[in-house]
């Protein structure tokens, strides 16, 4: 009954906030709630306040003892939702496919699947040497083992 509340209340919350959305959320047995949100301008610490008043405000703690916890997806976490690809176009991204990994500019998301472009090194038709050719790809979420956003400095 408690799990469900606080659901809840959680999804009572990212309707009212509709450019928040939900990474990960779970309640441990000892009744500790852990909630990972990003957004789609990303995640401020009043966003964080807001679901986490938007909850804990709604709890009785004389009847339910418990711990509250909400946090933005980090910049090195992967991508786990669509709505994080489409805020992350012209980003470089590091994905892993089943067959290989790529380390590529996403320059396109859509609700079914990624663009991505990278650059490789391949030997001449002709003659010796290696020539650079740009290579481009569209990927299926569901071949997408892991991504994440490189970040460069």
């Amino acid at each position: 009954m408690f799990n469900t509340a606080v659901e809840d209340l959680l999804n009572k919350a990212l309707i009212e906030r509709n450019d928040l959305f939900l990474i990960d959320f779970a309640i441990s047995s000892d009744n500790k709630i852990k909630i990972i949100i990003d957004g789609d301008q990303g995640v401020t610490v009043e966003d964080c306040m807001f679901i986490s008043r938007a909850i804990e405000h709604n709890l009785d703690r004389e009847e339910q003892d418990f711990s509250l916890e909400v946090m933005s997806a980090g910049a090195a976490s992967p991508l786990v939702d669509k709505r994080q690809y489409k805020k992350h176009v012209n980003r470089t991204l590091k994905l892993k496919t089943a067959d290989n990994t790529i380390e590529g500019t996403l320059t396109g998301a859509t609700d079914e699947h990624i663009t991505l472009e990278w650059k490789v090194r391949e030997p001449k038709t002709i003659g010796k040497g290696k020539v650079t050719v740009k290579k481009q790809a569209s990927i299926a979420y569901e071949d997408i083992v892991e991504a994440k956003v490189m970040i460069k400095f």
